[in-house]
């Protein structure tokens, strides 16, 4: 049976076959408690107090988490002017679907032919959760993906106009700006604490019925959802706190109102709440957004290995003894930083950087909190014996330098179309020439004033608008190297091929 993964906010749907669909020990402990602490570290505020196992209070009582997490909550909508719609055989629009009577292509036809405007028009709406007194929201990327303009409320009903500082599709994490003062940030909490069988609270914007709260418990920890991918977040809090539409990007809180997630996800066969929620862990949020305002783009650390989880059969096929659990390395990279901490093919990888890692979910978790250049310890089982490496990670490019995000006017020149003349006096029937050369990218790379593009990475342009279409694909692809691969020819119609790094980095 074909079900759907509903990811909750904007449109956003997947397709699953899993027969259920997509998208912890109760503790009592008050703030004011001398062993409490409060750290800011310049992008959020985060709780030192740590949680003693099997601490159980002698009440349910979420009024205090509720009170002091409400006004750190906001609604996201987003708007978009209208395109011409795509339509669905058998009538089925999933859109209309998922979304309600209005939000179809169907429906979105329909205003436009009553409007007729240009304006952006309602796409979708979300949550999100205020991180600095400042203004600073963390939402879900796929709540503002496409948008033209977003309109934040607060709690107390005043509106703002929000702006993108950046994203992360990957990690479906977007961090927002809004001008206003004296907010109500929320604490964040220490996900890697958090228990199965904790009492949480979802805290959103469900159907647009603001404020809303929910109460459950964390059903399960490091749940992967989308399997064969090496990338990106896995490794989601499962809890069974209400979530529906419109909760995307809304807080997940401990019973002290400490941010343990970002809730993004849910399984169902309606696409509303079937008691199954996931949520971002709050370490990771917090390493995403933290990267995305320091550096402009989030930092990876890639170890350079590939893995398949351990089971019974694998275990069995390659004579491990030792463990049930862990990544069963399956290729080393060259050059890598772990070829060159000395693991191997057949490696079987239970600990990193001080967490056990029990599964591929786990260990994608772990990475995610990491930056090249970490220096971290791995534990690891060969021919049956427990060992350790260390281990200095590093980027995509194979350094361990910090990469800088750039727009596309990093490139330093502009591009102007071919004329009819141009192209028959070239030959050509495409190109773009290449103007007012500067210091920027395209100087570093030799490529002068005249300088007649005729196609990047292997994909033909005919003016500026699809050369920057190509540059933020790039930027935004994090498995790809950050290079323009350029063929092209000089006004004397010699070809040329020019490759430009895109990459900033910085020591």
């Amino acid at each position: 049976m074909l079900v759907a993964s509903s990811i909750m906010g904007s449109a956003a749907t997947l397709v699953a076959t899993s027969g259920v669909e997509t998208i912890r020990d109760i503790y009592i402990q008050s703030h004011n408690d001398s062993t409490t602490q409060v750290v800011d570290d310049g992008v959020v505020k985060s709780s030192t107090r740590r949680v003693a196992a099997g601490r159980y209070g002698n009440a349910l009582d979420f009024t205090k988490a509720a009170e002091s997490t409400i006004n750190s909550v906001v609604s996201i909508k987003s708007f978009a002017t209208p395109r011409q719609q795509q339509f669905y055989g058998n009538d089925f629009d999933p859109f209309e679907f998922f979304f309600g009577p209005g939000f179809g292509g169907q429906g979105r036809q329909q205003q436009q032919q009553q409007s007729r405007k240009s304006d952006p028009q309602p796409m979708g709406s979300g949550s999100g959760v205020i991180i600095s007194e400042d203004g600073y929201i963390v939402t879900n990327n796929h709540v503002i993906d496409g948008a033209e303009k977003l309109e934040v409320t607060l709690n107390d009903n005043r509106k703002f106009t929000a702006r993108v500082i950046g994203t992360d599709p990957n990690t479906d994490i977007a961090l927002l700006k809004i001008s206003a003062t004296k907010l109500t940030p929320i604490i964040f909490g220490n996900s890697d604490e958090v228990k199965v069988g904790e009492w949480v609270l979802a805290v959103g914007n469900p159907f647009g019925l603001n404020s809303s709260v929910t109460a459950g418990i964390v059903s399960a920890k490091a749940r992967g959802i989308n399997k064969g991918k090496n990338v990106g977040i896995e490794s989601f809090i499962q809890h069974d706190a209400a979530v529906n539409p419109g909760n995307s990007g809304g807080a997940l809180v401990n019973v002290e109102g400490e941010l343990i997630g970002i809730n993004t996800m849910i399984y169902s066969q309606t696409g509303n709440y079937a008691g199954h929620s996931f949520a971002i862990p709050s370490t990771v949020v917090k390493k995403i957004i933290t990267d995305i305002k320091q550096y402009g783009s989030v930092q990876r650390a890639v170890l350079g290995i590939s893995f398949t989880e351990l089971n019974d059969d694998k275990a069995k096929e390659n004579n491990i003894t030792a463990t049930t659990e862990g990544v069963f390395v399956s290729k080393v990279a060259d050059r890598s930083a772990a070829k060159e901490a000395g693991l191997k093919e057949g490696d079987v990888i239970v600990g990193l950087n001080g967490a056990t890692i029990k599964n591929g979910a786990q260990m994608l978790e772990e990475m995610s909190k990491l930056r090249p250049g970490d220096k971290i310890t791995i534990k690891f089982y060969r021919d049956n014996k427990l060992k350790t490496a260390n281990v200095t990670l590093k980027n995509d490019q194979g350094t361990t330098k910090i990469t800088k995000s750039s727009d596309f006017t990093s490139l330093g020149c502009t591009f102007v179309p071919l004329s009819a003349q141009e192209k028959e006096e070239l030959g050509v029937s495409y190109g773009v020439k290449v103007m007012g050369v500067k210091n920027g990218k395209f100087k570093d790379a030799g490529i002068k004033d005249g300088f007649i593009i005729l196609d990047i990475n292997n994909i033909r342009v005919n003016n500026q608008d699809e050369i920057e279409d190509i540059y933020n694909a790039i930027m935004r692809d994090e498995e790809s190297d950050k290079v323009m691969f350029i063929t092209g020819i000089t006004t004397t119609g010699k070809k040329i091929y020019r490759a430009v790094d895109l990459a900033d980095f910085e020591e």
